[in-house]
């Protein structure tokens, strides 16, 4: 939790950065499906939002949950619904293209997490090895 809430400017710290990407999975996943604003817990981590170092086992509680509910409305996906553009958001994109936005978001936040921690002196991660691994086989 310590090095979680250690920020390294300009950066945000990990945790904020947790928070924030469940933000925006719970945003695009659950709330603009729904036409709802995301709920308060989640506001402290919108795009603009003031730098904050909340506790890590908050922001991974707000993390499990986005996934869970997102799960839902990804379980539920067809063709047509990836398709259809969401109403609440703010570009009219539909859902797939929601979910590429999700991956590319999320991934481009996993690298400034694993940057922090570079600095902060821990070892770079252990990568899963994916040689000779193909979609469909």
């Amino acid at each position: 939790d310590e090095d979680a809430r250690k920020r390294v400017e300009p950066m945000n710290c990990i945790s904020w950065q947790i928070g924030h990407v469940a933000y925006q999975q719970r945003a695009f996943f659950v709330d603009w499906p729904q036409g709802k604003e995301s709920p308060n817990e989640y506001t402290p981590f919108g795009t603009g939002s003031p730098a904050s170092q909340p506790p890590l086992d908050e922001v991974m509680a707000l993390w499990q949950a986005s996934c869970d509910e997102a799960d839902v409305w990804l379980e539920a996906a067809t063709e047509e619904s990836l398709q259809t553009p969401q109403s609440s958001s703010p570009e009219g994109e539909n859902g797939g293209t929601l979910i590429v936005r999700n991956i590319c978001h999320t991934w481009c936040h996993i690298g400034e997490i694993s940057a922090i921690r570079q600095i902060l002196g821990h070892e770079p991660p252990e990568f899963v090895e994916m040689y000779g691994w193909n979609y469909g086989k």
